[in-house]
């Protein structure tokens, strides 16, 4: 899996973005089939003339509990050429345990039927994932969660470590708009380590993901971002700044998405 990826969250004209990206030296694009652009993000890959092979494609499943369980999830997945994506994930855990269980294994099915290449979850907590070890299934490849300075989620991603599965981190640039005052790139902490290293507040937000041993998903339209947020491999964050990050924490309240990791 590469250690980074375009997110195209609120862009069901993601194709230009998608190209662009590749282009640039993305490697993995995450969609989703809430996001109704999984059509553009294969236009996009169309474009290049990079080899199929060398892009790593994820989706998450639908949204709605009405549109998930064995046979809809299973329905869903036929819709896909074989093969075609990467990872396929659970997007959320509502519904209920016997939803998300019947959900997994029809994903399970899916893959062992050759239609997809491995399996994954998104905002789970450990409560969520333990249910899919006690039922005696394999552990997804990767659990997908909101990430950031303000929302570091720690007992989660130590879970996922101790088990071997893979973090990725939406929302790593925090949404700026959304995120208020002071949580966001225009943070005085976030701005004075970008100053240091004379790099922009969103390139020391996905540095501190990858440093992190995450794997972001920062998402742009625009080919100058989608540029600059995978500028971040020429410089390295110290201890001082990391521990200048970390202490920005705030918990479930620095959330600046729906971060539904407390579904019962």
């Amino acid at each position: 899996m590469p250690t980074i990826g375009l997110g195209v969250y609120e862009n069901p004209e993601c194709a230009e973005a998608c190209a662009a990206a590749l282009k640039v030296g993305y490697r993995m694009i995450d969609s989703a089939r809430y996001y109704c652009n999984e059509a553009q993000t294969g236009e996009g890959v169309r474009r290049t003339n990079i080899p199929r092979e060398d892009i790593f494609i994820s989706t998450l499943e639908d949204i709605s509990p009405r549109l998930t369980g064995y046979e809809k999830t299973l329905d869903s997945v036929q819709e896909s050429p074989p093969g075609y994506y990467d990872l396929y994930l659970i997007h959320s855990p509502h519904g209920g345990p016997d939803t998300r269980l019947a959900t997994y294994k029809a994903l399970l099915k899916a893959k062992s039927d050759g239609l997809i290449r491995s399996v994954g979850v998104s905002n789970y907590s450990e409560k969520h994932i333990a249910e899919i070890e006690s039922a005696g299934l394999e552990l997804p490849a990767v659990n997908q969660i909101e990430l950031h300075p303000f929302c570091q989620q720690r007992p989660i991603v130590s879970y996922c470590n101790t088990k071997g599965i893979i973090v990725q981190a939406y929302s790593p640039l925090i949404r700026g708009k959304e995120a208020g005052i002071g949580k966001g790139m225009d943070n005085e902490v976030v701005r004075e380590v970008a100053k240091k290293h004379a790099k922009s507040p969103a390139q020391i937000l996905i540095r501190w993901s990858l440093q992190k041993g995450f794997v972001p998903l920062p998402k742009s339209a625009s080919r100058s971002r989608i540029e600059e947020n995978f500028e971040v491999f020429d410089f390295n964050l110290d201890e001082e700044d990391m521990m200048a990050l970390e202490a920005l924490d705030k918990g479930a309240d620095g959330a600046v998405t729906w971060n539904p990791v407390d579904e019962p």
